[in-house]
């Protein structure tokens, strides 16, 4: 089944917390601490996998969380980082911040993508030791890697893509010319999903050619088919819009033109300006009066035209030909410029947002993940590790928010599940 959106959520691994330890060696007085750094979490990182053109593996799993990195040991031993989460996609996938709608990468070139980073490993009580405090017992808490839910979206990147209404011989000019086999048979939709072949116009030229299911009046507002695989039609270079001249749908050849041209447009407006040919296929089945009547009235346009008849092959170099032609003086397939990225910044020591708020009993409540991080490092029954949150509260401006918050003196103050008296 071709796939080609998913919604999933990763977490990069979390950073081992640092070690409370001594250093106790026989005939060593004093060894002073010794706690190891907690190790790196693990990054999730997105790579590319040429095996793979659907997104459906993630149809059953949509969860991926990197290893957390170990905790610091004895004798200023680092915990081991954790491992590294890799998801495989194929190329031409769009990773979009689902919450925020921002564009992170465009999976079209051969480089990874970290899309979210581990946390950093809390420092052992070893980086704390000073000549005032020569015995402290805490250490920092490890940080919390990365945490994102993901939209990804698969663009097939083509060079040139096939448009046109349903069973008008898109498939069959595909086989013909490709190496590709999509299914072709006498009646509409045929074909479910987009097919991608290889054509080989002369020893080292070559293009990607997509056949997109049959768009539809109505398509661009979700008619049809079409509207699902409009998407991948956006990166092709080159349009090759095949329609059946003879109208043995019953349809004016001229009228399906403008129809899909309109849907291209109400989809993408720059779909509009995109080069095009028209391929008029099934010439066999009108006469040649009516073929160049048809021709006559398309080139009056500005298109330019190509008569075949796709299910023997017939007049299908001279368009292959054209469309390498037209290609060899187009830029490259469109990338899109990922946005800018917000990295939330998870130095502890620096200034956060807290959320202060004042009780019915009068005490002023503080709220922050970063504290609620940095008090699992606090020992509460040591005077140092005491003194050392109070220098914290101080340099992050927390003690300045509660002083414009209107504490006094006497006043408690809570921070999560530790509460104290405000003294200045």
């Amino acid at each position: 089944m071709f796939i080609d959106t998913a919604t999933i959520k990763i977490k990069a691994g979390d950073g081992g917390d640092g070690a409370v330890s001594f250093h106790r060696e026989k005939y060593v007085a004093a060894g002073g601490p010794d706690g190891g750094d907690g190790g790196q979490g693990g990054d999730v990182v997105f790579i590319i996998d040429e095996g793979i053109n659907t997104l459906a593996d993630f149809r059953y799993k949509r969860k991926f969380f990197a290893e957390n990195g170990q905790p610091g040991g004895k004798k200023r031993c680092f915990g081991k980082s954790g491992s590294t989460m890799e998801i495989k996609v194929p190329r031409g996938t769009l990773i979009y911040d689902n919450e925020t709608g921002c564009l992170m990468a465009d999976m079209s070139g051969d480089e990874p993508f970290i899309a979210a980073k581990g946390g950093r490993g809390g420092w052992g009580n070893s980086h704390f030791a000073t000549p005032s405090r020569q015995i402290p017992r805490f250490a920092k808490p490890g940080i919390p890697g990365d945490e994102y839910e993901l939209r990804l979206e698969l663009k097939l990147l083509a060079d040139v893509g096939l448009v046109g209404f349903p069973n008008v011989g898109k498939s069959s000019l595909l086989s013909v010319v490709s190496e590709a086999r999509p299914e072709i048979a006498d009646y509409h939709f045929t074909t479910l999903s987009p097919i991608l072949g290889v054509i080989r116009v002369s020893e080292g030229t070559s293009f990607v050619m997509a056949d997109i299911p049959g768009i539809i009046e109505g398509a661009s507002e979700g008619s049809g088919l079409g509207h699902e695989f409009l998407r991948h039609i956006e990166r092709c270079r080159l349009l090759v819009h095949v329609v059946d001249v003879s109208g043995s749908e019953g349809r004016d050849p001229l009228q399906d033109i403008a129809a899909i041209n309109k849907e291209l447009k109400d989809y993408n407006p720059e779909l509009a300006s995109r080069p095009m040919i028209i391929a008029g296929n099934k010439c066999d089945l009108t006469d040649d009066e009516s073929v160049n009547k048809f021709a006559a009235a398309i080139r009056a346009q500005g298109y330019e035209f190509f008569p075949i008849m796709a299910a023997i092959a017939h007049g299908t170099d001279e368009l292959i030909k054209k469309c390498a032609e037209l290609l060899s003086k187009l830029p490259p397939i469109h990338e899109y410029t990922p946005d800018p990225i917000p990295r939330p910044d998870i130095d502890m020591a620096k200034d956060h947002d807290v959320n202060i708020k004042r009780r019915d009993d009068g005490a002023y409540v503080i709220q922050g993940k970063w504290l609620l991080r940095f008090l699992r490092g606090v020992n509460m029954d040591d005077y140092d590790s005491l003194q050392y949150l109070q220098h914290i509260l101080q340099k992050s401006g927390v003690i300045d928010k509660l002083r414009q918050a209107g504490v006094n003196n006497g006043d408690t103050v809570c921070i999560y599940d530790f509460e104290f008296d405000f003294i200045e």
